[in-house]
C-alpha cells in the first residue's frame, strides 16, 4: 500500500513546488475569465467537474484506508488541486491552469453554482434524515444538551474573534461584527454522521446515550439554522443603518426568526398533504425528483426573503421526514447526491489559500479557534447531560458525539467567504476547525465506549416490547417470504426501501405505520407498533399459504428429462471456449472415490473440498447439500451427477470432482450409474457465477468422447490436464 502511494505522493510534491512559482501570475490571468466565450466557460466547467470527480474518489478512498472519514479526503484533494496549489499551473491550452483564480473569489460562478446546489441537497437530506418523533420523546434532555452546545459554542467561538482580534483583523471588533458573528455560527454545527456510524459499529445507536446524542443533534441543527438565520438579519440590518440599531435589529432577527417558524411549522402541518399530491406522480423516481424540486424552490424563496437558501432546503427536508415517502425520497435521490456532495468538499477544500492557512497568524488563531471550538462543544453539551441523569462517562461520550463539525459548518463558512462577510483567513481557519474536531472525535468516542459500564447514573428501564421473530426451514425461504412480503405491502399502499442491505434490514412506511423487517439467519424478524402486529401475522400467513400452494403445484411430475436434456445441449458456434482450470487443481480431484452410498460419495466430496481451506464447518456444508438433494435428485444423464448447494461456509465458488469408474445409483434421471461427480459450492448471495459453472461442467462433459477420457484417468494430475485444457463444445 505505501509503495503504491509513493508513485502519487512524490509527483504531487513535485508539482506542488512548481506550483509556488505560478502564484505570483495568479492576477494576470484572473482578468481574462471574464472575457472567455460562454462555450468556452462550458469546456473549462466540464474539464473542472470531471477532474474533481476523479480525485474526490482517490481522496475518499485513500483516507478511508487509513480509518480515516472520506470527506476529510475529499477536503484535503481539494486544497491541493484547487487555484492556490496544483490547479493554477499552465497546461497546454490553459494559460491559467485547470482551475484558475477568478478575481477576488477563486473559483469560477459555474462551479460555485454547482457547490451551492449541493449544499441546498445536503441540507435537504439532514431535512429527510431529522427523526422528528426522537426528537419529541427525548425533547428535554436532547433539548438541553442541543441548546447548551450550540449557546457555549456560538458565545465561544464569536469572543475568539473579540479577544484574539489583533492576530486576524487590522482593528478591534465587537461582539456584533459579522466576522465574529459567522465565527460563532460556525462552531455551532455538529455533524452527527460520523458518531452515528460509531454508535452502529459499537451497537449502541439505540443506548441512553446514543439517542440523547441523535435527539441532541435535531436541536442542534434546528438552534444552527435559526442562528444562522438571525445572524443574516443582524448583519443586513448593520448594513442598511451602518450601525448597531438596536431596534432594527430586533426587527429583522424576530421577521428572520418568524419566517423560519411559520414555515417549518406549515411545512409540518401540510406535510401529509404535500406527500399525497407527490404521489399523483405515482413513479417513485418521479415522486423524488419533484420533491427534490419543491426544495430548491423553498431554497430560492428563502434566499430572496433574505435568509440563506439552505434554511428553506432543510425546512422542505424536515417537512417531508414524517412523511411515507420520506425514505423513498432518500433512496430514490442517492445517485444525485453521491455525484453532488464530492464536488461540494472539494469546492470547498479549494476556496481554502494556503498561503494564508500556513501564517503563522492564522495558524495561531486557528488553534486557539479549534481548542475552544473543542471544549464549549462538550462542556456545553456534557453539563446539561450530567443535570439530566447521566454519569460522568455518560456526559462525556455525549459531549464527545457531538464533537465533530462537518458540512453545516463548511456551507456557512462558504455562504459567509461568498457574500464577502468573511475574509479567506477566517474561511481557512473554519475549515481547520472542521478538519481538527473530526479528525479528533472518532478515536475518543471510540475509547469512552470500550467500557460496558452504564453511562447513567440509575439503570435505564428495558423496554417489554417484543419483535415478531417467524423461523423459516431455509435461507430460500427466508428470501423467497420476504420478497412476498413486499408485494403484499406494496399493494397495500406502503412503500418499502431499503436500510441497510448488506445486513438485511428493511423498512415500510405508509402514513403513521412504519415496520422495519430484518432477516437473522432462518429467521425473518418485524418491529411494529402493538396495534400493527395482527396486520403482520395476517401478511405472513397468507404469503405462506401462498407459497405452499405454490410448492405444491411444483411437486407435481415434470419433464426432468426434457428440462435437463436441454442443459446437456451444446449450441454449434454459439458454444465458447471454455476451461475450468481457473476454479479447480488437483488437490480437489480424485480418480477413485470409494462411497458406495449418495451421502457417502457427498461427504467424500467434501472433505476434498475442504483441502482448498476455503471452507467452514463440513457438517453444515453437508447438511446443506443434502437439503438440496432432498428437493431433487441432482443426478443427471449419461453417467454424470451435479450435487450443488448455496452454504454460508464458502465465500467464494468451489468445487471438487470424483470419478467412481464401476458406477452407483443416484436416482438419475436416466436411471444409469453415475460415474462422473462434480460437488460445486457457492455463496448464498451469488447467483450468477453458480449457474454460469454448472452450465460448463454440463458443457464439457455433454460429449461422450470426453467422458471416455475422463474414465480412463488414473490419477489426479490427469484428470486435471484433461479438464483445464480449453475445451470447445
Amino acid at each position: 500500500m505505501i509503495t503504491k502511494l509513493r508513485r502519487f505522493i512524490l509527483p504531487i510534491f513535485l508539482l506542488s513546488v512548481t506550483a509556488t512559482s505560478c502564484w505570483a501570475g495568479e492576477h494576470q490571468v484572473a482578468h481574462g475569465i471574464e472575457e472567455m466565450s460562454m462555450t468556452h466557460r462550458m469546456m473549462m466547467l466540464a474539464l473542472q467537474l470531471g477532474t474533481i470527480l476523479f480525485v474526490a474518489k482517490f481522496g475518499s478512498g485513500l483516507f478511508q484506508k487509513f480509518h480515516l472519514p472520506g470527506v476529510l479526503g475529499e477536503l484535503g484533494i481539494g486544497i491541493i488541486v484547487g487555484p492556490y496549489l496544483l490547479g493554477a499551473i499552465a497546461l497546454p491550452g490553459l494559460a491559467g491552469g485547470l482551475f484558475p483564480v477568478c478575481g477576488e473569489f477563486p473559483i469560477s460562478p459555474e462551479l460555485y453554482g454547482f457547490c451551492s446546489i449541493a449544499a441546498i441537497v445536503l441540507l435537504f437530506n439532514a431535512g429527510l434524515e431529522t427523526d422528528v418523533e426522537l426528537f419529541m420523546r427525548y425533547s428535554i434532555v436532547g433539548g438541553l444538551v442541543g441548546i447548551g452546545g450550540v449557546l457555549l459554542s456560538f458565545v465561544m467561538g464569536d469572543l475568539t474573534a473579540v479577544w484574539f482580534s489583533h492576530l486576524l483583523f487590522d482593528e478591534p471588533v465587537n461582539f456584533f461584527s459579522p466576522a465574529a458573528l459567522f465565527l460563532g455560527v460556525m462552531s455551532t454545527a455538529t455533524s452527527v454522521g460520523i458518531t452515528a456510524r460509531i454508535l452502529s459499529e459499537k451497537h449502541k445507536i439505540d443506548s441512553p446515550e446514543g439517542v440523547t446524542i441523535l435527539a441532541g443533534a435535531v436541536i442542534d441543527d434546528v438552534l444552527g439554522i435559526i442562528l444562522l438565520a438571525v445572524t443574516m438579519g443582524v448583519i443586513s440590518a448593520s448594513k442598511a443603518t451602518g450601525s448597531v440599531d438596536w431596534a432594527h435589529i430586533g426587527l429583522i432577527s424576530a421577521k428572520a426568526v418568524g419566517i423560519w417558524l411559520v414555515a417549518t411549522v406549515t411545512g409540518l402541518v401540510a406535510s401529509h398533504k404535500i406527500s399525497i399530491l407527490l404521489k399523483l406522480f405515482k413513479n417513485s423516481q418521479t415522486i423524488a425528483i419533484m420533491a427534490l424540486g419543491l426544495g430548491l424552490v423553498l431554497a430560492g424563496l428563502f434566499e430572496e426573503a433574505g435568509l440563506a437558501m439552505i434554511i428553506g432546503a432543510y425546512v422542505m427536508g424536515l417537512s417531508l421526514a414524517r412523511t411515507d415517502i420520506c425514505h423513498l425520497v432518500r433512496e430514490k435521490l442517492e445517485p444525485i447526491s453521491a455525484f453532488l456532495i464530492p464536488i461540494f468538499f472539494v469546492v470547498m477544500g479549494m476556496l481554502v489559500n494556503i498561503r494564508l492557512l500556513a501564517s503563522p497568524a492564522v495558524l495561531a488563531f486557528g488553534a486557539i479557534y479549534t481548542v475552544l471550538a473543542i471544549f464549549s462543544k462538550v462542556i456545553g453539551c456534557a453539563t446539561p447531560a450530567i443535570c439530566c441523569g447521566f454519569n460522568t462517562r455518560g456526559s462525556l461520550r455525549i459531549g464527545v458525539g457531538m464533537l465533530p463539525r462537518g458540512e453545516v459548518a463548511l456551507i456557512v463558512a462558504g455562504i459567509g467567504l461568498a457574500a464577502g462577510i468573511v475574509s479567506q483567513e477566517i474561511f481557512s481557519v473554519g475549515v481547520l476547525m472542521t478538519l481538527a474536531t473530526t479528525v479528533v472525535a472518532p478515536p475518543i468516542l471510540i475509547g469512552l465506549f470500550k467500557s460496558d459500564k452504564p453511562g447513567l447514573r440509575h439503570a435505564a428501564p428495558v423496554s417489554s416490547e417484543k419483535p415478531m421473530r417467524f423461523s423459516l426451514p431455509s435461507l430460500d425461504a427466508v428470501e423467497l417470504l420476504i420478497t412476498r412480503i413486499f408485494e403484499v405491502f406494496e399493494d397495500d399502499g406502503f412503500f418499502v426501501h431499503t436500510l441497510d442491505r448488506v445486513a438485511g434490514i428493511y423498512q415500510m412506511r405508509k402514513n403513521a405505520t412504519i415496520v422495519t423487517l430484518r432477516s437473522e439467519e432462518k429467521d425473518v424478524i418485524f418491529n411494529c407498533r402493538e396495534s400493527d402486529k395482527f396486520f403482520i401475522y395476517t401478511a405472513v400467513l397468507e404469503v405462506v399459504s401462498d407459497l405452499r400452494c405454490l410448492a405444491a403445484e411444483l411437486a407435481k411430475p415434470i419433464d426432468r428429462m426434457g428440462l435437463s436434456g436441454e442443459s446437456l445441449k451444446i449450441h454449434g458456434e454459439n458454444v465458447a471456449m471454455v476451461s475450468l482450470g481457473a476454479h479447480i487443481d488437483p488437490a480437489v480431484l480424485s480418480p477413485n472415490l470409494v462411497g458406495e452410498t449418495k451421502e457417502d460419495i457427498i461427504k467424500e466430496l467434501i472433505r476434498l473440498v475442504a483441502k482448498s481451506g476455503l471452507v467452514g464447518d463440513l457438517d453444515k456444508v453437508c447438511a446443506d447439500v443434502m437439503a438440496r438433494e432432498q428437493s431433487g435428485s441432482t443426478g443427471m444423464q449419461h453417467g454424470i451427477a451435479l450435487p450443488h448447494a448455496k452454504t454460508k461456509q464458502v465465500e467464494q465458488l468451489v468445487c471438487a470432482i470424483g470419478i467412481k469408474p464401476e458406477g452407483m445409483d443416484f436416482d438419475s434421471l436416466d436411471h444409469e450409474l453415475a460415474k462422473i461427480f462434480v460437488l460445486v459450492l457457492s455463496p448464498v448471495d451469488v447467483t450468477g457465477p453458480h449457474i454460469r459453472f454448472l452450465a460448463m461442467i454440463s458443457q464439457i462433459l455433454s460429449e461422450n468422447e470426453e467422458r471416455e477420457r475422463l474414465l480412463k484417468c488414473r490419477t489426479s494430475d490427469e484428470m486435471y490436464r484433461l479438464l483445464s485444457k480449453p475445451l470447445n463444445g
